[in-house]
């Protein structure tokens, strides 16, 4: 049985143009570089007022526990539920945990469909 835990706060993605404009101290930073773009993931507080573009509206979940690499289909079956009902995703993994993010619009559609297939929602 797998278990989410809502995530209190309202998520922003956006696009910077360097890593200066990070407060690294906040509680949610999640930073994603590549070579054609530095993307922040943080609370929407925290977005930082220079961005080259984003996107505000996401609410969360966490998935509880940590996840062994091993561990096949964690993400692909909760995703396919919401696809089912017409609900977007975004994803954010980290070396412990997923954390999976719908807009504010569909987040408590999201939450009514994943208590009604069996997860646990705290």
């Amino acid at each position: 049985m797998i278990e989410l835990q809502r995530l209190g706060s309202d998520f922003t993605v956006c696009k910077i143009d360097s890593l200066d404009v990070i407060d690294f101290t906040k509680e949610f930073v999640f930073v994603s570089k590549t070579d054609d773009e530095i993307s922040l993931f943080c609370k929407s507080d925290n977005t930082p007022s220079n961005t080259i573009a984003s996107e505000s509206g996401w609410r969360g979940l966490k998935i509880s526990g940590i996840l062994d690499f091993g561990m096949i289909g964690v993400i692909s079956k909760i995703s396919n539920l919401l696809a089912a009902n017409m609900i977007s995703i975004f994803v954010i993994s980290t070396y412990n945990t997923d954390y999976i993010f719908v807009k504010v619009e569909n987040y408590e559609k999201c939450i009514q469909i994943l208590i009604c297939n069996g997860y646990v929602i705290k």
